[in-house]
């Protein structure tokens, strides 16, 4: 049975409420809301976003969903605007101004401002009527039937569909855009997407003095040693010029002691698997894990044009916060 206290009851109403504010909206949605997305996307400035209180928090998560989503954007605090703040707008952008009252009054003070200064204004606002809605280009009609707050006082059910409606407005131009994971990828490079999308094995590969190999005359021992020396639990067989061979693994090891090889006597080149997996140096690093998951492997060679340029294992990937 669903628990039933007074907190979980009233929380209950709560979510009702609010889901029902944002319901409400998609039917309210027509041709100011076409007509906000397209002065969006004909602008060749930026969308300032400003609200105060509550609907300025709102305000800076809109400006910051726009913003990771193609179109350009950044909050402007209302009260800051004429005291110089003003001065981020130009005549190429475009403002949206949040207030359920649509009487607030820091930006009823602005509104003669971006009037002289030719600044399209979409309303995100409660009431149609209001000076705010008046002044505006486009009204975007946050109104709802009351309040989540049993005083029906605190923006509860209305800050939450003004966010819903800021949220539609950014994905429709998104879509409009074409953007892509890829572009997304690049304004979200610290998040697990970004270093999906961005990271590639030459950014995470080994080089150098780093770069476990050895030739193919080197004995077993030789072998096992450079693998302990560059850690990557395997090791590469290169010709002179820098080719591959092969490679040499914890595997091969393994079934090479079954057969109760010598250590020194053996040439590495004779216990080795010829050819080995490798990839290329511009593989996205998250087609690297695929590949390593489907051959079951922890390590890859890098090789580019034929020479042996590079290796990583598993450990690699995961530092890079790629796995």
């Amino acid at each position: 049975m669903p628990e039933k206290t007074p907190f979980i009851e009233e929380a209950r109403r709560v979510l009702r409420m609010e889901a029902r504010a944002v319901a409400d909206l998609e039917e309210r949605l027509g041709r100011d809301f076409d007509r906000a997305c397209r002065l969006c996307l004909e602008s060749e400035g930026r969308v300032v976003v400003t609200g105060m209180g509550k609907s300025g928090h709102i305000a800076g998560k809109i400006a910051a969903t726009l913003a990771s989503t193609g179109t350009p954007a950044f909050f402007m605090h209302t009260g800051e605007a004429s005291h110089g703040d003003l001065g981020m707008i130009t005549s190429e952008d475009i403002v949206i101004a949040l207030s359920n009252s649509g009487e607030t009054e820091e930006i009823v003070r602005l509104l003669p401002m971006l009037k002289r200064a030719g600044v399209p204004l979409i309303a995100m606002t409660g009431k149609e009527d209001s000076t705010l809605a008046r002044h505006a280009t486009a009204i975007l009609n946050t109104q709802v039937k009351e309040e989540a707050c049993p005083l029906n006082l605190a923006p509860t059910s209305s800050t939450t569909a003004t966010l819903a409606l800021g949220d539609a407005l950014a994905v429709a131009l998104l879509k409009a855009r074409g953007f892509t994971p890829e572009e997304f990828a690049r304004t979200h490079p610290g998040g697990r997407l970004g270093r999906r999308l961005l990271v590639r094995v030459a950014d995470v590969m080994r080089t150098g003095a780093d770069l476990p190999q050895v030739a193919p005359t080197a004995s077993l021992a030789e072998g096992l040693l450079e693998m302990s020396r560059k850690g990557l639990g395997m090791t590469a067989i290169t010709d002179q010029s820098g080719r591959p061979l092969g490679v040499f693994t914890d595997g091969d090891l393994r079934r090479a002691m079954d057969r109760d090889v010598d250590l020194k006597s053996t040439s590495i080149k004779d216990v080795m698997t010829r050819g080995g997996r490798s990839v290329e140096p511009d593989l996205l690093a998250s087609a690297a894990v695929a590949e390593m998951k489907q051959r079951k492997i922890t390590a890859l060679l890098v090789v580019e044009d034929g020479f042996l340029v590079g290796a990583f294992n598993i450990h690699d990937l995961m530092r890079a916060g790629v796995v």
